[in-house]
């Protein structure tokens, strides 16, 4: 007999949305229902509390497929899961052999170069002795490269490598070094990338013309498709906007104008633009706003499948490289270990993103250089995402959603009129000029800072939920300096060959590797492809920093004044009444001043002014902070405070709360100075008090 399948909600009427929203306004009491339901994003999008499927009726790539333009849901029809692509910061060639060495064996899929400022730069060592090795791998000449990639087998290994604003020094070095060892340059394969927009953004300055550095871009990526069709050539990073605070659109936009500019000027050169394309990586930072990262990815594929189209590239040629890096702004010193949390849930957003390849950050990246354990971990997080959480296994794993689709598809078209507003400020090379970005990015940063100083935006460790007791993370890491300065040495101790300027021969990448297999160093290179000993152009730049870092600055300089008067500023709740009366904000106070490192004395209740005050003196803080009920404030808070002030002038007296303004008068009146409650700007109250009591803040 067949079996009859029962609907067990067939006996219930689906409701409306209007239905629904009726319920759930009159639930709210009066209070407006886009306050307390609809978020607002740094981006400007309107988060709704629900999302239905009449949402998705009208999304242009609704129905396209995995692998088909215009590849919002991935460039694969067959997925192996992304490339392992964690960053090896390493600052001599042979330490650096040692760590690429290990860490490949133990699940690194692809090779992460970080190279330090000055070989960025097209400096040698010797030359820039104060910042060699500090940033990345330092390297001055095929015999560096000789050192750092000893028994690592190109043909298997793909390289990430972000070379600056001239890719071509080293890329000469490394081809030199597969041809003095008779092996194919073919091999080579991943991405050898410049970026010279990112190098003025990041550094505010550029010591290339533009111009020259274009021609440059060109010639090596002409090279490449004949000889290296595996290598792209290009790297374009849209962290420098995301390190500076940037909104995810705005990161988006900036680094699509930017990839623009790059395929104009590929295109005007001679490349075709297939090829041209295909030449491009792209690098994103992944945060922590989970779903909008997701939706950032997808959104990004979107918009460069447009982009190539447009140009006439094929479908080929339409699909992005995408890596992704988590996120540095969102990383902090203090609590280090909940890092670990944070990078892998962006990991998470960049793998359910469709990333190609992925950089997990290390827990430790905020304070120093990555050690054996902490690439570990970051590794791992990597790999069982991939192997035990078998995200690798799925295409566009968030395919589907309607909150997820309709979030890319918004995402999509406010980058899409910021690219295009950029665009018709001349393209991002002049909008950087303008200032344009950096005023954005600038605007957006500012709206975070203020909101992680009241707190709106958690730091957990940091800004909120604080472990006074916190110990500083051991350094695990090994003292570069010895090895540093034998490097330095060595490099002085080499003779290089001197390089005529290579503007006039018109194969320059051929004549530069030629060049370094007979012994030029990269500065000597560089030079003779363009690089200036003065900056050619200069911008304000957007400095990379982090989310947490004033919290971070106001605790150190308490934990330096502990250190040198031997006490902490100290905070006394005084509690009114017995612990339900006073509970919610003594808690609250307790974690308002722990993140700034103060002392806080805590206790059960007083039922009386006279013994809130009597304690409060006697325990010798430097700030009470009165606690408890509204209706409590009246009767108990004025005399407490009058108390207090009339025993020990010095001592400040706030009040938790934010009482009427007629009641703030009174208090005033009786001696307290302050008020503090959810909507105080928690860094401003803590930096004004530690002035206040005598202690600088940087």
């Amino acid at each position: 007999m067949e079996k009859k399948i029962v609907d067990q909600f067939s006996e219930f009427a689906i409701p409306s949305y209007e239905q629904w929203r009726e319920v759930t306004e009159k639930s709210l009491k009066g209070a407006s229902f886009e306050k307390k339901l609809v978020t607002e994003t740094y981006e400007g999008i309107s988060l709704q509390p629900m999302y239905r499927k009449e949402d998705t009726d009208n999304l242009p790539f609704l129905q396209s497929l995995p692998g088909k333009s215009p590849f919002t849901r991935g460039t694969k029809t067959l997925t192996n899961g992304w490339e392992i692509n964690q960053e090896i910061c390493v600052g001599t060639p042979t330490a650096f052999n040692k760590v690429a060495m290990h860490d490949l064996s133990r699940g690194q899929t692809s090779l992460n170069i970080v190279l330090d400022t000055p070989t960025k730069r097209g400096i040698n060592a010797n030359e820039a002795v104060s910042e060699v090795g500090k940033a990345g791998l330092s390297i001055s000449g095929v015999n560096d490269v000789v050192d750092a990639l000893k028994d690592i087998e190109l043909a298997h290994v793909p390289l990430h490598l972000n070379a600056g604003a001239n890719s071509l020094p080293i890329l000469a070095l490394f081809i030199a070094h597969l041809e003095k060892g008779e092996r194919s340059v073919e091999e080579l394969h991943g991405c050898i990338g410049m970026d010279p927009i990112a190098e003025l953004v990041t550094n505010g300055r550029l010591n290339y013309e533009l111009e020259d550095c274009y021609s440059l871009m060109a010639d090596v990526t002409k090279w490449a498709i004949e000889n290296t069709p595996n290598l792209q050539t290009i790297l374009i990073h849209g962290n420098v906007y995301h390190d500076g605070g940037s909104s995810a659109i705005e990161e988006l936009a900036f680094t699509l104008a930017t990839g623009v500019e790059y395929l104009h000027a590929l295109i005007t050169r001679g490349v075709d633009i297939d090829k041209a394309a295909s030449s491009i990586r792209f690098s994103f930072s992944v945060g922590s706003d989970y779903f909008m990262e997701v939706a950032k990815l997808r959104a990004a594929r979107t918009l460069w499948a447009k982009i190539v189209k447009t140009f006439g590239g094929n479908e080929e040629a339409q699909k992005m490289t995408l890596h992704a890096r988590t996120s540095a702004w969102t990383k902090t010193v203090f609590d280090p270990y909940v890092n670990m949390l944070r990078a892998t849930t962006e990991a998470f957003s960049a793998a359910v993103g469709g990333a190609d390849s992925i950089h997990v950050s290390c827990f430790d990246e905020a304070i120093q250089k990555s050690t054996t354990f902490s690439r570990r971990i970051a590794r791992n997080a990597s790999i069982i995402l991939k192997e035990e959480a078998h995200i690798a296994r799925i295409l566009d794993p968030a395919g589907g959603s309607w909150y997820v689709e309709v979030l890319t598809n918004e995402v999509a078209k406010k980058a899409w009129e910021l690219f295009q507003e950029t665009e018709e400020n001349g393209g991002i090379s002049q909008s950087v000029i303008k200032g344009f970005p950096q005023k954005v990015v600038q605007q957006t940063a500012s709206k975070k800072v203020r909101n992680i100083a009241l707190r709106k935006d958690i730091f957990v460790g940091t800004n909120m939920y604080v472990n006074i007791e916190e110990k500083e993370l051991d350094r695990l890491g090994n003292d570069e300096t010895s090895q540093i300065n034998d490097h330095i040495n060595q490099v002085k101790s080499r003779a290089y060959i001197s390089v005529e300027s290579l503007a006039a021969i018109s194969n320059k990448t051929e004549a530069s590797i030629k060049a370094a297999k007979q012994g030029a160093s990269l500065g000597e290179l560089a030079k003779a492809t363009g690089r200036k000993s003065e900056a050619v152009l200069s911008v304000k730049g957007i400095r990379p920093t982090r989310g947490a870092i004033q919290f971070e600055e106001l605790r150190q300089t308490t934990n330096a004044n502990a250190e040198k008067t031997g006490k902490r500023q100290s905070v006394f709740l005084a509690n009114i009444g017995p612990i339900p009366s006073h509970k919610a904000r003594s808690d609250f106070a307790a974690g308002f001043f722990g993140v700034g490192g103060f002392d806080v004395i805590q206790n059960n209740g007083f039922a009386s002014a006279k013994e809130a005050a009597d304690t409060a003196i006697a325990s010798n803080a430097d700030i009470v902070i009165i606690c408890g009920k509204d209706e409590d404030y009246q009767q108990i808070a004025i005399p407490l405070a009058k108390s207090i002030k009339n025993a020990t002038e010095q001592v400040t007296v706030l009040l938790a709360g934010k009482p009427s303004e007629e009641d703030q008068v009174s208090f005033k009146d009786a001696g307290i100075s302050g008020f503090v409650h959810v909507g105080s700007n928690c860094y401003d109250v803590l930096s004004q008090l530690l002035m206040k009591k005598g202690v600088a803040v940087s």
